[in-house]
């Protein structure tokens, strides 16, 4: 496997780790809501919203290597 290729594996994990990291920030920006914490609740959202984008550049990166 070239390097190339393996960049393209790794963009993959990459992307699957990211979106299961996103969920936990969802669900931690739900719970901090609920108990009042309604700056902690906004950073996590945002957080949520970052790695969301993140995983369209993820894609982006596999598409260029294709």
């Amino acid at each position: 496997m070239n390097e190339i290729e393996k960049l393209e594996k790794l963009f993959v994990h990459w992307k699957e780790h990211n979106m299961e990291h996103a969920e936990t920030y969802q669900k931690w920006a739900e719970k901090t809501s609920r108990l009042g914490q309604n700056k902690l609740s906004d950073i996590l959202t945002r957080l949520y919203n970052d790695a969301k984008n993140m995983d369209k550049l993820f894609d982006e990166g596999v598409k260029s290597i294709k």
